[in-house]
């Protein structure tokens, strides 16, 4: 009687090269793209004094675009979450005619340039405009209003919460809402303890990307806005304004002012996302 020996690979073949290779292209990647671009930041910043720093900071109409630029970005991320998640359900649970239209249009953002996209929100929201002419007899003015810069945000953010959620919804099963049902728990209980803590972490992701998105939004904001000093200028257009007139020094510390507060909302972000996940699978 004989045996037959199979020899087996050592090594199972991978079809990217070695760690070695494919660390280093991605870190030599990451320097190019993001390091290096960010740490030449700092580095102009840094030969600023303390009190030249505070002064290009943290000036009245500097502080006002902050909280106008923070303030819209995470108010229209906000509102984007329940109308997204709204959205994303209707898309998945739901047949109806013209539902591969409204699907492709919610990407609609994403490939409109924002300059078109601010062009238009103001024809449509001005005095006499589609909708902001019947909203100028009611006192509503949106156009050149911060009512007009949350409006453009939340249409540019809108996406990031659909496509977040969406993935989710398409894998999670039908059965598990009907065997709530079938054990007795209403619709709200139903949505509250068994759908909502899967969607949970794609809510948080999605709110993350749109609020960072909304946070450098600059195309679509200027022109909707009316860029009025302490009312209607956003953050983005100071730094512009300031690179217009030669001062690059004063635009990157308030490119790191921006930078180091978005880290630091996506930060805590992220700590909540985790706790989240952590309570879901102890």
């Amino acid at each position: 009687m004989t045996t037959t020996t199979i020899a087996l690979p050592r090594f199972r073949r991978r079809i990217l090269p070695g760690f070695g290779i494919s660390l280093g292209f991605t870190l030599v990647y990451l320097s190019v793209i993001v390091l290096i671009p960010l740490a030449a930041t700092f580095a102009k910043t840094a030969g600023m004094t303390w009190t030249e720093f505070f002064a290009a900071v943290w000036s009245p109409r500097v502080v006002a675009s902050y909280r106008l630029t923070f303030g819209a970005s995470f108010l229209a991320a906000l509102f984007n979450v329940p109308c997204g998640v709204t959205l994303a359900w209707v898309l998945v649970r739901y047949e109806f005619p013209g539902r591969r239209l409204i699907d492709g249009l919610v990407d609609l953002p994403f490939a409109l340039p924002t300059a078109v996209a601010g062009i238009a929100l103001t024809a449509i929201y001005a005095k006499n405009g589609w909708i902001g002419q019947w909203l100028e007899p009611l006192g509503i003015q949106v156009a050149y209003t911060p009512l007009g810069i949350w409006v453009a945000l939340t249409f540019i953010g809108l996406p990031f919460v659909v496509r977040t959620v969406q993935p989710i919804l398409e894998e999670l099963e039908p059965e598990l809402e009907e065997a709530a049902a079938t054990l007795g728990a209403t619709r709200a209980q139903t949505f509250r303890r068994v759908i909502f803590p899967a969607l949970r972490p794609a809510i948080i992701t999605g709110f993350a990307l749109a609020f960072a998105r909304a946070v450098g939004e600059y195309g679509s904001v200027v022109f909707i806005a009316g860029n009025r000093p302490m009312h209607t200028e956003i953050t983005p257009l100071l730094i512009i304004t300031k690179l217009e007139q030669y001062d690059y020094r004063g635009a990157t510390a308030l490119a790191v002012v921006m930078l180091l507060g978005s880290f630091a909302i996506l930060f805590g972000i992220q700590l909540i996302q985790r706790r989240t996940a952590r309570r879901a699978n102890p």
